[in-house]
Formats: structure tokens, C-alpha cells, sequence
């Protein structure tokens, strides 16, 4: 697995939106496949269950004609979701608000334009107790590309 850009809080355009929302993301050279696996593999290996897995790049495939869509934006992408009770808590704790960023998601894409280089990454989340989230997101990210 070869790094090709890290970046803490970089921009992504998502699908239909007009304005970016910031995540925190790196670009890794490999196979879809083994990056999926990998990011698997360390959600639970941190001890947590994926509560759903969402197929968005197919999703968006499939209904591609349905919408008006012309154009492949994805070659493949997919989005983890779960939720730790232990992170969960304490931020809860110090604001019952914060139930409203679970459960917490990791995104992995690949484009079609770049074959071979695929993204992995989370949403930027408000500074403060939830601090606490982005540094178990990062630290599954992390651990499933192999980079510090």
C-alpha cells in the first residue's frame, strides 16, 4: 500500500452539493478490495460492530439513468457505519446534543479517473469533547493504511 497524499481536515465536494464539507481524508495507491477489507478489519479490531454498511458508489450506478445522471462518479464506494459505547458515552455525557454525530462513519472511494488510488476518510466534527471521536476514527483509519 503506497501513500499518496494525507490530509488532516482537507475539502470534499460530495455527490449533488454545492459546497464542501470538510473531512479528514488520505489517498492510498492499491486495490479497493484490500483498502475495504483493511478499514474492516481495524473497526473491529478496535473492538466495534459495524452497524451498516452502505454501498453508495452501486447505489449510485444503479440509479445513474433513473436521475438524470450522465456520468460514473464513483468506481466503487462504500461508507462503514458504528458506533462505540465507550467514546459515545463521554461525549453524550458532556452533551446529550452530540447524539446527533452517531452512528460515526469512515467513506473509502475510488474514482474513476484515478484507478488504483483509493480514499479513505471521516467528517470533520465540531471542536471540543468530540475531539474524542476524530481520534478514534483517525486512529481506525490509521491502522488500516498503515500510516502515522
Amino acid at each position: 500500500m503506497k501513500l499518496l497524499l494525507g490530509a488532516a481536515a482537507a475539502a470534499m465536494i460530495l455527490a449533488g452539493a454545492t459546497q464542501a464539507q470538510e473531512a479528514h481524508s488520505w489517498t492510498v495507491e492499491d486495490d479497493f478490495e484490500n483498502i475495504t477489507f483493511a478499514v474492516e478489519s481495524a473497526i473491529m479490531d478496535a473492538g466495534l460492530v459495524i452497524d451498516h454498511t452502505s454501498h453508495t458508489g452501486e447505489m449510485l450506478e444503479r440509479t445513474k439513468e433513473d436521475v438524470g445522471g450522465t456520468r460514473t462518479i464513483f468506481t466503487a464506494a462504500d461508507i462503514f457505519s458504528f458506533c462505540s459505547a465507550k467514546v459515545s458515552r463521554a461525549v453524550m455525557e458532556a452533551n446529550p446534543e452530540n447524539v446527533q454525530f452517531c452512528p460515526y462513519t469512515i467513506f473509502i472511494y475510488e474514482r474513476p479517473e484515478t484507478p488504483g488510488q483509493i480514499t479513505v476518510g471521516f467528517r470533520d466534527y465540531p471542536e471540543g469533547e468530540m475531539d474524542m471521536v476524530e481520534d478514534l476514527l483517525g486512529g481506525i483509519v490509521k491502522e488500516a493504511l498503515g500510516v502515522e
